[in-house]
């Protein structure tokens, strides 16, 4: 059975893993999307393909298995997908985003960076004794917009901190030990007003693209942070930027971006705009899940579907089913 990797989407650690735990009796082959014939030519009798895009794509009459490296599913056109292709996708990336956030909170609300600046230039007196004081987390609220994998994860380190959690999905849900309960997106608008930060979890899809725009960003406190390792096209990207230049919301961490760089490329403006100019936003490069604990996890579901197809068993993290 062939399965073909796409290089651009699973370079290193994660291509790595998959060659060595291959079950029999796969074969791999390396393919380049951007040669449209030679990518044409070994979809013909491929049974599976590892990729985190699909668009109009040439034939595949043997293809049974999409599988995403990721959890997101915004590149893939699932009208695209052959009708015989399952389309399934990757976690494990759930404790890894949690302790970013809450990491970048805490750095966000302690400001251990100034402190650090300020001392490396042997500058006491801006802290020592006489301030600025800095402030906690304790007892304050964090409002999670999409309660799933992350969101469960950033509420359970949030309660150990003594922080109150509020939550909004796109479905209502009863609560967990966590949070009391779940609101549908009819409690967007309450929940913005309420906290003190706000994380993003909802996947983007065009019902949730551009959904904090100006109007939600207004909603929230002066004071408020927005953390978001989810997609940066959730949030308005000039909406976003005029918030915080004018000092409207509290600040920012952004991990996801509006601009990336061309493949085989290692720099790029991420923001058309100079998100790195405000004192107000910690700006990192897609990375709060990119771990060798996610690697492996990973890894590991894509073997397990892999046997599964081998096997003829019914695949995990299904997306969609395939269409027989």
């Amino acid at each position: 059975m062939k399965l073909l990797i796409k290089k651009r989407d699973t370079d290193g650690p994660l291509q790595q893993c998959v060659r060595a735990r291959l079950p029999a009796p796969w074969r791999i082959e390396l393919v380049d999307a951007d040669d449209a014939s030679a990518f044409a030519r070994t979809l013909q009798d491929a049974d599976a393909i590892i990729s985190m895009d699909w668009h109009a794509a040439p034939a595949a009459p043997k293809l049974k298995l999409l599988h995403l490296p990721g959890a997101g599913t915004d590149a893939i056109d699932f009208n695209a997908v052959p009708p015989t292709a399952a389309v399934c996708n990757a976690y494990g990336h759930e404790v890894s985003i949690a302790e970013y956030v809450m990491a970048t909170l805490l750095e966000m609300t302690l400001g251990v960076r100034q402190m650090d600046a300020a001392l490396r230039r042997n500058h006491w007196h801006g802290w020592w004794r006489v301030g600025p004081l800095h402030d906690y987390v304790f007892g304050k609220t964090v409002g999670i917009v999409g309660y799933g994998r992350i969101g469960r994860e950033v509420a359970r380190r949030a309660r150990a901190f003594g922080m109150n959690v509020i939550a909004c999905s796109r479905t209502a849900k009863s609560g967990d030990e966590f949070v009391e309960h779940v609101e549908d997106m009819s409690g967007f608008d309450a929940l913005l007003r309420a906290v003190d930060y706000v994380v993003v979890g909802l996947p983007l899809d065009e019902a949730s693209r551009g959904l904090f725009d100006a109007r939600a960003l207004a909603l929230m406190k002066p004071t408020a942070i927005i953390i978001n390792p989810s997609r940066g096209a959730l949030i308005d990207e000039e909406a976003l930027y005029r918030a915080l230049s004018e000092k409207r919301i509290g600040g920012a961490v952004i991990d996801v971006w509006y601009q990336y760089p061309q493949a085989g490329a290692g720099d790029g403006a991420p923001s058309r705009f100079p998100f790195h100019e405000l004192d107000n936003v910690i700006m990192t490069p897609h990375a709060s899940a990119w771990t060798m604990h996610q690697i492996q996890q990973r890894c590991a579901i894509i073997i397990e579907n892999l046997e599964r197809l081998a096997r003829g068993e019914p695949l995990v993290n299904v997306v969609r089913a395939a269409r027989l």
